[in-house]
């Protein structure tokens, strides 16, 4: 079923009636199913059993959760913990070691690596010596020889010398550096100090080391943060000329993360405010020569983020928009996330627990989600529509064997897009028009039967 005659958009309305109609509370589609469907009937037995028979043609990507910072910012949504006790963070690297060990004796194969990914928290709070020891381990163990990536997500106030000669060891390839908002008054809302001297110093030594890919990390809708802000922060850091800027809505959800609690809700920008915030960033980025890509990331044109986009070769992960193809996807450490054909898997999120079965010798998996036929068709579409704004469900249907009548429900539900003006249907073929962009993630969940816009579950839209 399909929208068969083109329904007549209505009066232009206005981004304040848009944002008062679509702006529900949704997934950011990061995955299909999404992490709110994962349960504890999937678990270490079922792990295993994916892991020994996952498609090992292609070369892997591993992820590798660091749940360790010097301070809490009161923003985040990350699993993690302020410790600065450096024995606890040595022997988390063991453990990391460890849960390798167990993963590979349940595949029971040689394994090529071509990504290597450190998230966290912040990677660059592993000492230098125990950040070339993972890597050693690592080495040890997996098919290194294929590796075309390896990436940290770092903080600039923790990241020293050493630690940057380090990572030109190791073979850092690729770097993302939060940085959010440099106003003061912005900062002090979410207790993260930080001097765009700091930031600058970090690009350029870990350029000099031999980085290729500069990402920084900013967001739009924090406490106190209005659209100068955005926009003054901008300008200073663009003239790093980092190959890639992601530029996240702040997601408020308290009732997930207490720490969110210390931020004033009398402080944060509304809907209509958040909105303004973010498409004059947007507007910014493309004037100065970044392309979109994607709802919140943006890319100098030689950057390989922009060149997947113009092939249509874009993916998008639990890191956001990626050029990963890799079909597997082996998360290590605390609350990591893996992935398979058959489904994903995630590791339990108390860093105690995850010790104690690791220590034990068994797979420290908490939940997950198997993978039907259904939820990959779902999947491709999501995922198109998030990366290229449009997408032909016959296509899909076809390539994967579907049945295009099963998401027939969604053409009802997005009847009052086309009305107004979000989106275009032709047949099966749905675009998403510029001003529908902002709100792709409510389009999304026309296709997703799980979706349930509870204030409690997801992040707003806008």
């Amino acid at each position: 079923m399909s929208l068969s005659s083109p329904v007549a958009p209505s009066p232009a309305a206005s981004s304040g009636d848009l944002i008062a109609r679509y702006d529900a509370n949704a997934p950011r589609y990061t995955s299909y199913p999404t992490a709110a469907q994962f349960t504890s009937a999937v678990g270490a037995e079922q792990w295993g059993g994916w892991l020994a028979r996952a498609p090992l043609d292609q070369a892997v990507s591993l992820y590798l959760h660091i749940p360790f910072c010097k301070r809490l910012c009161w923003y985040c949504g990350c699993n993690t913990r302020a410790v600065n006790r450096e024995s606890v963070i040595a022997s988390y690297v063991d453990l990391l070691l460890a849960e390798a060990d167990l993963v590979l004796k349940r595949i029971g194969r040689p394994v090529r690596v071509g990504s290597i990914h450190l998230g966290g928290g912040t990677p660059n709070m592993l000492a230098p010596a125990d950040l070339e020891r993972l890597f050693a381990g690592l080495a040890a163990r997996f098919d290194l020889g294929h590796c075309f990536e390896i990436a940290a997500e770092l903080d600039p106030e923790v990241l020293t010398p050493e630690w940057v000669e380090a990572a030109g060891r190791i073979g850092l390839s690729r770097a993302s550096l939060g940085v959010q908002d440099l106003s003061p008054d912005v900062q002090a809302a979410v207790n993260r100090p930080e001097r765009f001297e700091t930031i600058r110093w970090a690009a350029e030594a870990l350029r000099a080391q031999g980085l290729v890919s500069l990402n920084l990390d900013l967001m739009y809708g924090l406490p106190r943060q209005t659209v100068e802000n955005v926009v003054t922060t901008l300008g200073l850091v663009t003239t790093l000329r980092p190959e890639r800027i992601a530029l996240f809505g702040y997601a408020h959800v308290p009732w997930m993360k207490p720490h969110q609690r210390l931020i004033k809700d009398a402080d944060l920008p509304d809907a209509p405010a958040r909105f303004l915030q973010s498409q004059a960033a947007a507007r910014y980025l493309t004037s100065k020569g970044w392309t979109a890509i994607g709802l919140d990331h943006f890319a100098l044109p030689h950057d390989g983020l922009a060149a997947a986009q113009r092939a249509g070769r874009l993916r998008r992960n639990f890191q956001g928009y990626t050029t990963d193809q890799a079909p597997v996807l082996i998360g290590l450490g605390v609350s990591s996330i893996s992935r398979t054909p058959d489904g994903y898997v995630q590791n339990l999120s108390q860093e105690r627990d995850w010790r104690a079965a690791v220590s034990a010798g068994g797979l420290p998996t908490a939940r997950g989600v198997a993978l039907s036929a259904h939820d990959a068709f779902v999947a491709a579409i999501i995922e198109r529509l998030m990366c290229d704004f449009a997408v032909d469900v016959a296509e899909v249907a076809a390539r994967l064997g579907c049945a295009a009548d099963s998401v027939a429900g969604a053409w009802s539900l997005l009847a009052r897009f086309v009305e107004d003006g979000l989106i275009e249907v032709d047949g099966r073929r749905l675009s998403v028009t510029p001003q529908g962009r902002p709100f792709v993630r409510a389009v999304c969940a026309a296709f997703d039967p799980t979706a349930v816009p509870a204030a409690n579950r997801h992040a707003r839209v806008v």
